[in-house]
This record gives structure tokens, sequence and C-alpha cells, in this order.
């Protein structure tokens, strides 16, 4: 029984063993199940709108839905949005004010298009967010692009929505075209059935350009009555005509183009004309602004403008000078949009006059219109103080009539051929001496059909400042003719002057009331006009220089981004149409009298005990040159870092400098506007202005290092050099006054130097002090830096000893534990032989004892008994020593074990 304990103690320890082995690699594949990433799915989403808002939200993107819906709707609106975007959240409250209005005629569907698990993720992409799509009935989608204001969707939702208007009199009319939008007019017969031909193609176009041009600057029209159509020459029903203001009107060629709705609506767009042009930046990167100014010189204009406003007086006002301005050719195309626009509650347009007919088609008509140039000839005697002044214009008659009148254009050629012309026959108006205009006409050199007008008038020298004024020289409206040529007052009448000459020599249009009219095309600084809504831009026009706090919203300016200047109607006046084309006019002339504005920056404060002189745009002239001082001027800007790494060297210069001679200065070249003669493209620029010659200003040399005695040498070299120019005593007193003072403020700096200097030799001796205290410190480490790394090696061969003799006396008990397996296995063989040995001594026992019972004395049986029992009896003894051996041997191993242990 001792022996078996022994095994029942040893069989446990190869369990915890095996125990141990499984752990670890359950350790491991942990460690490596950890390493892999764990993602948390997305929060359902929730609703964007209120349950209460007229606009059906879908949340969970069913677009699929969406769709099923637009099906019984005329007309649908997709709101596309991200929960999350700021965009879409500040747009969710103007999409909510639009479909309270209008959701009794469109239906209102927002999509959650973010979702992952929703349709719309999966079928639509979009770049951007929130996204609107309109649709009418099958036609769409149309993207709005405009801005996320509620007068603004809803403008174009019901755009949409009537994408034509009805013209059904002369003053609709007239209305019609009196729009600074272009206008696209179809004429349709309803009598002879209720859709006419080409109707839906026309009315598919308009939402075509809608499509296109999200800003709808084209307006679609539909002419029911035959006699209003026939007043814009429109005579067969499907004929399709694009107004247009200044150039000649057009008739969609059936003949050249299939009659499509992308036909109609791509020939429309190409052939518009584009007065005044609306720019709305959509708030990101973009290059909106910068395409249109490289155009040339821009108007912009800001106005508060409400979409949904049923007239609008500034517009129609700003619409006028843009339709004067335009209008080159001296037609007729403008009179009657002019008329109306001045007088638009007139009934006369509806009035049965017998030639309304007769001036509506007139409108389109294109009638020449002269070219001219002003020429100044030199004074005829050397001691006269007059000079004739001669306007000259080249005129054209047609011989035969022409079968198709083009736009006339002024011709370089025209105009020095004309001047060659007229130089060969100065002579002749050299010593007219006259009050009057007196107009010559001579034949041309080159053409049979054209001749030149030249009119003339004697006026002083000091009228020459003045033609660019208001004023006009030719206040006589008498015209005289000298004997030259061919006399004709009419053509007189016509011809025009240049542009520097501001129309002084044409009566006719002062009797108008104005001079700005075909200006764009008389002068080589022609304006492109643009509007702006100050309500959602007026950023910009601070930008530009708008005041900040005024109330009226109102505001104008010209960009001109090739000369790089820009100029701002004065804010004082109010924004109307005579400032306006003062405006251009003063900007329209060969010397300019507008004021270049700078901008300046409105953040800096200025502090009188400021060592360095924070300069703006609006103080440089006086910081400068109204300045008696000499002035160090730095260019610098926020970004530029090395410009921040001067300042501490130019903060010990203007210590060092007398504050009485010298003045230090910088400017922000970012935030502040500066002449073109000051301006620079390198930074940081140093400009120094002596202060007897301010114009002559010296600019730092950028291969010399910029510290403080290179500075000390250019200012000081630069601020000597009035030695050489002559000098009295008293400027030779004032000058040695000067140079004492220098030297003693130089002196005092000298001894602070001085005093700075000790101060910093002491330093420097407790300096080194500490210095070579941190040197003992620092071997005393190294020592015992080197008796650590010592001990930690023997430590470390102790350690890799230790484990050595772990790893062997693990692999021993590794094998003791096959070998105690082995032994269990045969101790457990034998166990069982044992149990058959008892079970054949018992049968073999009652056996005998039946025999005993019996008493049959076989003598037979008895010696095979015998037999019998000396077998059993031999096999168990030779078990029993087999037994004993193995015990025996199992005791030996335990105790070496032991020993060994």
């Amino acid at each position: 029984m001792g022996r078996s304990s022994q095994f029942g103690v040893l069989l446990p320890k190869v369990q915890v063993l095996k125990e141990d082995e499984a752990r670890e690699e359950i350790q491991r594949n942990h460690s490596s199940c950890r390493a892999k990433d764990v993602t948390m799915p997305a929060k359902l989403p929730v609703n964007f709108f209120s349950t209460r808002s007229p606009v059906i939200d879908l949340f969970r993107g069913q677009l699929d839905y969406a769709d099923h819906l637009r099906q019984d709707s005329e007309i649908v609106l997709y709101f596309f949005y991200a929960p999350w975007c700021g965009q879409s959240i500040a747009a969710r409250e103007e999409i909510e004010h639009v479909a309270s209005r209008l959701s009794d005629q469109v239906l209102f569907v927002a999509v959650n298009c973010w979702w992952n698990q929703g349709k719309c993720r999966k079928q639509k992409h979009f770049f951007y967010f929130p996204v609107i799509h309109l649709y009418h009935r099958s036609f769409g989608p149309i993207e709005y692009k405009g801005p996320m204001s509620a007068v603004y969707i809803e403008k174009f939702v019901r755009r949409v929505m009537t994408p034509l208007l009805y013209i059904s009199s002369r003053s609709k009319l007239l209305d019609f075209l009196s729009n600074y939008e272009p206008g696209v007019l179809g004429y349709f017969e309803f009598n002879a059935s209720p859709q006419p031909p080409g109707y839906l193609t026309f009315f598919t176009s308009a939402l075509h350009s809608l499509k296109k041009d999200y800003l709808g600057t084209i307006r679609f029209g539909v002419i029911t009555d035959k006699h209003v159509a026939e007043e814009i020459s429109l005579a067969h029903s499907g004929s399709v005509y694009l107004h247009r203001h200044v150039n000649t009107s057009l008739i969609y060629p059936n003949d050249i183009m299939n009659y499509t709705a992308e036909n109609i609506c791509k020939w429309a767009l190409e052939n518009r004309e584009m007065l005044i042009r609306w720019l709305r930046p959509h708030g990101g990167k973009s290059l909106l602004l910068n395409n249109e100014l490289k155009k040339g010189p821009a108007l912009l204009i800001f106005i508060p403008y409400n979409p949904l406003a049923e007239i609008h007086p500034l517009l129609d006002e700003i619409t006028k000078v843009a339709l004067e301005y335009h209008s080159c050719n001296k037609s007729q195309a403008a009179e009657p949009v002019l008329q109306h626009l001045g007088d638009v509650d007139s009934p006369a347009f509806d009035s049965p006059v017998p030639d309304v007919h007769t001036e509506l088609s007139e409108t389109f008509s294109i009638t020449k219109y002269p070219c001219c140039n002003t020429v100044v000839l030199p004074q005829w005697h050397s001691i006269s103080r007059t000079h004739n002044v001669c306007e000259l214009c080249i005129n054209q008659t047609f011989g035969v009539k022409p079968n198709k009148v083009n736009v006339p254009h002024c011709n370089f050629l025209e105009i020095e051929a004309a001047l060659d012309s007229f130089y060969l026959q100065e002579h002749t108006f050299f010593q007219v001496i006259s009050n009057t205009i007196e107009c010559s006409n001579f034949l041309s050199f080159y053409s049979p059909f054209s001749y030149y007008t030249a009119c003339c008038r004697t006026v002083n020298r000091h009228f020459l400042s003045f033609i660019s004024s208001e004023k006009t020289i030719f206040q006589t409206p008498k015209v005289a003719f000298s004997s030259h040529g061919k006399k004709d007052k009419d053509d007189t009448q016509n011809s025009i002057p240049h542009i520097e000459d501001r129309n002084c020599f044409i009566p006719d249009l002062h009797d108008n009331g104005t001079n700005i009219t075909g200006l764009s095309c008389r002068t080589n600084k022609t304006l492109n006009l643009y509007l702006l809504d100050s309500n959602l831009f007026w950023i910009y026009a601070e930008r530009l220089g708008a005041s900040r706090s005024t109330h009226l919203k109102e505001f104008a300016a010209i960009v001109d981004l090739k000369e790089e200047v820009h100029y701002v109607l004065d804010q004082n006046q109010s924004l109307t149409g005579s400032t306006l084309e003062n405006f251009i006019k003063n900007f329209s002339v060969l010397y300019s009298p507008l004021k270049r504005h700078l901008v300046d920056d409105p953040s800096v404060h200025f502090h009188a005990q400021r060592i360095i002189t924070e300069v703006t745009t609006n103080t440089f002239h006086d910081t400068v040159f109204s300045n008696e001082k000499n002035v160090l001027l730095l260019y610098y800007a926020q970004w530029c870092g090395f410009c921040a790494s001067l300042n501490h060297i130019f903060i010990q210069l203007a210590r060092l400098l007398p504050p009485d001679n010298f003045t230090v200065a910088r400017i922000d070249i970012t935030r502040n506007d500066l002449p073109w003669e000051f301006m620079t493209d390198r930074l940081p620029t140093i400009l120094f202005f002596p202060h007897q010659r301010k114009e002559q200003s010296v600019k730092f040399p950028e291969d010399f290092p910029v510290n403080l005695p290179n500075l000390l040498k250019f200012i000081l070299h630069y601020s000597s050099l009035s030695s050489s120019d002559h000098c009295t005593k008293e400027c030779l007193h004032k000058e040695t006054v000067l140079q004492q003072g220098h030297i003693s403020h130089l002196e005092r700096e000298i001894q602070k130097l001085r005093s700075e200097i000790s101060a910093l030799h002491q330093a420097h001796d407790k300096l080194e002090e500490q210095l070579s205290k941190a040197r003992r410190e620092e071997q005393r480490l190294q020592q015992q830096k080197h008796t650590l790394e010592k001990q930690h090696k023997t430590l470390q061969l102790h350690s890799e000893q230790l484990q050595s003799t772990y790893d062997q006396k693990n692999q021993e008990l590794l094998a003791m534990a096959e070998k105690l397996q082995e032994l269990a296995d045969a101790s457990e063989n034998l166990l069982k032989e044992n149990t058959l040995l008892r079970i054949l001594v018992a049968s073999k026992e009652g056996k005998l004892q039946l025999k005993d019972k019996a008493k049959e004395p076989v003598q037979s049986e008895q010696t095979l008994s015998d037999d019998n029992d000396v077998s059993v009896s031999t096999a168990a003894t030779t078990l029993g020593e087999k037994r004993i051996d193995n015990i025996d041997t199992i005791e030996t191993e335990h105790s070496s074990e032991n020993r060994t242990g």
C-alpha cells in the first residue's frame, strides 16, 4: 500500500505539467487575437427634420421609396443631406421655410445619404452636402447650386414650376424685353389644338436652360396673340426669338438646326447677351472671381437683393445705365426699353397708336455710326496762347444697299488713314480762329464710299486742362462750315469724339441728359458690370473698402486686375444711376481723376511710447514723406518667419539711433496697400528714406547679412551724403551740433554696453563655476555607471547559468515523468494478473470444499489436484518475486532521484 501511495503522488505532478503547457498556449492565442481591429457598428440614424415638418424625412436613406413618391407628384424637391454636416444643418431651416410656403404645390423629400446601410449611400456618390435636386414630372434632376437661402431656393423652385412666362399684351412684352436678363420668346397658336406643334419642345428647352444654368439668366416666354407676335416679326407658329438689347436679335434657324429642346437651349446660351452678370461665390475654394477679373476692368455693384420682390427700382436704374453704356451702334434698339425703364407705369404701350408696330420693328435695325478721334493742333504762332482742337470722324455712304448689315467696328487702320489725310491738309486748319464749330468734309483716298469730317474750334491753352471736365467747350449750338469740301450739318451732329474729351463736342448727348451712351465701345478701358447681393456677400465689399458700420449695404467699386488698382465709389453718396454714370465716366477718361483706394489695416493700434513705429496705408505718407527725420522702413508679413527673427535687431537699432533724427518703422504689406513705386516682391525688404531726399529712397543690399553693424553703416553712409552739397556757416554749425549730439549719444550707449559687458563677465564666471561642478558630478556619475555595468554583466552571467541549470533539470524531470508513466502502466498490468490469480485460487478452494463434502476418495483426482496446487503455488510464488523485484527497483530509482535533488 505504501508503494501505491507513491504512485498517487507522482501522477498529479505530471498532470500539473501538462496544464501549464496548455495555459501558455491559450495565452499565446489570446495575445494574437487582441492584435486584430475591433469596429463598433454605427448607431441607427434618427429623424433629421421634425415630425411636424412638411418635409418627408427618409432618414434611413430609402431612395427607392423616394422614387415611388415622385411618381405621384408633378414637382418634387430632393434634399440630400448628411446628419453631421454643418451646411446641411444650416440649410435645414431654410428648406423648412420654403416647404411651409410651397408644400401644397411641391413635394419636399429629405434623404439621408450618409448612412452606410441606406440605398442612397450605395447608389449616390456626392462630393459635398447638401445637394438639392428638382424634378418636373419626368424631367430631371435639375440641380440647384445657388445660395442656401430660403428666398433664392424658393425663387428657383418657382422657376422650375413655371419655366415659361405668358405674354398676352404689348405692355407685358415690353416688361419682358426691358429686363436685364436675356429673353427667349416663342410664338404658338393655341386655337388649333390644346398643345400646338413644338410647344412641348420649347417648354422642355426652358427646363434644360435651368439645368445648365442654375442662375437662371435666360428667361423664356410664350406669346399666344398673333398681333403681339408681329411686334417682334414672328409670323409663324413655333417660331423662337432671342432678344438682345445691343446686338441684333435673332430668330431660331429651323432650316439649319433641328428643332429640339437641347438645340434651342444651346443656341440661346451661345448667342445670349450679358449686359450685367450676377456673381454668387459658393463660399469654398473657387476661381470664379479670378476668372472674371482677368477679363478686364470690372465694376462690382453690391445691392441688397430680394429675388421674390416684384419690383427692384435700384436694379432698374443700374440696368438703364448698363444699357446706355453698351449701346454702341446708335441704333434705336434700346430706346423703347430705356423709355419703358424710365416710365414703367406709362399706358402708352397699350394704346393703339398707328406707328407702334413700326417703332418696334425698327427697334432691331442697325444704323452706321462713325468712329472718331480728337486731334489737338499745335499753336500756329510761338507767342500764341490758343490751339485749334478738331474732331476727326469717319463717315460712310452706301451706293448699293447691302443684303446684310453687320455691327460696325471701329478699325484702327481706318483711323490711321483718316489721320494721314487730315495731316496732309492740316495747314488749312491752323489759322482758323473762330469761337464757333467749323466742320469740313474731305474724301478718303482709299474708298469712294467714305469721307472724313473734321470739326474744329479755337480754344485757349488753359481750356485744354478742362477737356476731361463735365463742362463742354462747345456751348454754342451754331455750326459754321468752311469751304474745303462737302458740307453736311447732319453728319456734324452725328460725329462722336474721343472719350478723353468727355463728349464735349456733342450737343445732342447733353440734350439727352447723359453722355455715357456707347461709352464701352469708345474707350480702351471698357468695364464689365457685375452684381452681388450685399445680404450674402458683404464680406467681399468690406475687403474692397466698404465701411463695416454702415446700415445701408450699397457699395460700388472698380477693380482693374491688370493695373493692380481699384477705385471705390464715395460711400457718402447714395448709389443711384447718376452716381454710377459719373463713376464710370471718371474711370474712362485718359487721365482719371479717381483716387486709387488702398486697403488699410484696421487692427493696428498706435502707442506713443512704442520704439518701432507701425505704419499703415493711411499713415504711410505722414510717417515717411511728411516726417523731417530719416526713416528706416521694414517690409514684413505675418507669415514671414525670417522677418520675425529681425525684430530684436530693429529694437536694438531704434534704441541706438537718436529719436530726434531717426525713425525706425515697419509695415505689414499683406494688410496694407502701397503705391506701386514702393511695392516689393521679396520679404523682408529694408528701405531708407533720407530726410532731405525722401524721393531718393535706398534699398538695403540683399547680399549683405542683416545685422546691427551693417544696418548702422548703411544708415550712417546714406544719411551723410548731404555733406557734398554747398553748406553755409549756419549749416556747418548745425551739422557740427548734430554730429556732437550723435557722438554724445553714442558715448552714452557705449557706457551702457560696457556696463552690460561687465555684467556679462560676472555671469560668465558664475557659469564657469557651475560648469566645473557639473563636470565633477559627471565624472562621479560615469564611475557609478561603470560599476553598475560590471554588476550587470555578472548578474547576466549568473542568470545564464541558472537558466542552463533550469533547462537541464526540466529535461530530467520530463524523462522521469515518462518512466513513471511506464511503471504505472506495468503496475496496472500486474494488478490485473493478481486479480485473475485470486479468482483462480478462489475457484480451486471451492472445488476442494466440494470434494471434501462429497468425500469421494478418488486417488487420481487427488493426485491431479495435488499437481495443480503445486503449479498454482509455483506461479504465485513466481509472481510475488517479480512484484518484489519491481518495487525494489522503483524504490532504488526514487532514492537516487532524491539524492540528486
